[in-house]
């Protein structure tokens, strides 16, 4: 990565656990560019608060990452304004629970656009940038659920678990020009989606867990930051669990 600025690129990042992962890779000298889509703007401006308090620079526009010409036009401007992109975090997700047979089709087509094609979106946006710097990381927030499976949320977890395929694959096809490309699958995580659930699907969720807590938003964010780090410049293709225990 290059040592005189370095521009760190992280959807959804307005609030949640994108919101952790921008305030923990804002250093002095970063950028930390953002989007959001559906928070209020306040919500986003309390974020590059946080930002420019940690020492770095934020940058921040609404974008939706289901739309392949707007999720071009941001990183465009990302690379007019800062000559490039060195570390990119798909976090930005949306949850619309239901059971499979139940599903209606927009809210498949919902959760599949923005989860799996969003993260497709700015990959394809971002790499011929990384590739011809011949450095860069990826790293995209899959879920536990991606891996095994959870009832009422057959949108989710095919968004997830494609999302893993999507990584593997690229990360084969990056590796030549020295761009890693990961995964992390974190489990049941403390964020406002989890605080909506009822007492007794938390209690039977917490019941899953070997470590008998939730995560935090910010044990994803120090795993993002070793991913996005030079010590893990010889990891790419890997999903990396954090979820204390709940899946092995």
């Amino acid at each position: 990565m290059t040592e005189k600025q370095r521009v760190v690129v992280v959807t959804g990042g307005s609030r949640g656990i994108g919101r952790a992962v921008a305030v923990r890779l804002a250093q002095p000298a970063t950028v930390v560019c953002y989007n959001y889509h559906r928070s209020d703007d306040s919500v986003a401006r309390e974020t590059g608060q946080l930002i420019e308090n940690a020492g770095a620079t934020a940058w921040a526009d609404r974008v939706d990452v289901s739309s392949n010409g707007d999720v071009k036009e941001f990183f465009r401007r990302i690379v007019d304004a800062h000559g490039r992109v060195d570390v990119l975090v798909n976090n930005a997700g949306v949850a619309i629970d239901g059971l499979l047979v139940r599903l209606k089709d927009e809210d498949w087509d919902r959760v599949l656009s923005i989860n799996l094609k969003g993260a497709f979106n700015c990959m394809q946006a971002v790499g011929k940038q990384m590739m011809k710097q011949r450095e860069g990381r990826i790293i995209n927030m899959s879920s536990v659920v991606g891996v095994m499976g959870n009832a009422g949320q057959a949108s989710y977890a095919a968004s997830k678990a494609g999302l893993i395929g999507l990584t593997k694959t690229a990360a084969r096809e990056l590796a030549p020009r020295g761009i890693t490309v990961n995964a992390i699958a974190p489990g049941f995580i403390h964020t406002a989606m989890t605080e909506q659930l009822p007492e007794k699907a938390k209690d039977a969720m917490l019941g899953q867990i070997p470590l008998g807590r939730m995560g935090l938003p910010e044990d994803v964010a120090e795993v993002v930051a070793f991913l996005a780090s030079r010590e893990a410049g010889y990891i790419t293709g890997q999903v990396i669990h954090v979820n204390g225990g709940m899946y092995m």
